[in-house]
């Protein structure tokens, strides 16, 4: 599975940690930056990841900053993308059953390395539920249809 990761400066040191852990673990992963800890702004971030899985260009993207709520709203801004801020195993596990999310956003600064580590592995490893829940995804995408953003 090829895994784009991005994150700004509150969330880079769980950012290396998580890409360093993938790359072990044998997946294909492209860091779309940031490559410091100096300040910077998260939605440039958010756009170069999701702008990637929604090309086709990544199976999955793993977006990080502070909270992860600024770079999780800047990434759904982009069309098809299903960002979802996740801090507990139900959450990561049931956005990928029930909304097929694409990208997952976490907060550096709210959840620990250990934390992080288990909910990207839940997260990479629950398939789509289909079903009923595509039929809730298909109203998602149409949404982003009636404001503009197919």
């Amino acid at each position: 599975m090829k895994i784009a990761i991005g994150s700004d400066h509150g969330g880079y040191a769980l950012k290396e940690l998580i890409y360093k852990h993938l790359v072990d673990q044998e997946y294909e992963v492209t860091d779309f930056g940031t490559h410091e800890e100096e300040s910077c702004d998260y939605p440039v971030y958010a756009q170069k990841v999701a702008e990637a899985v929604a090309a086709g260009k990544y199976q999955r993207g793993i977006l990080l900053c502070g909270t992860g709520i600024g770079i999780s709203i800047a990434a759904n801004k982009v069309p098809g993308i299903r960002c979802a801020l996740v801090s507990d195993c139900y959450s990561a596990r049931s956005t990928r059953q029930h909304n097929d999310s694409n990208v997952l956003a976490l907060g550096g600064r709210v959840i620990g390395p250990e934390l992080a580590l288990e909910l990207v592995k839940v997260w990479l490893e629950t398939s789509f539920d289909g079903g009923r829940h595509q039929r809730r995804v298909d109203l998602i995408t149409q949404l982003e249809a009636t404001y503009g953003r197919q």
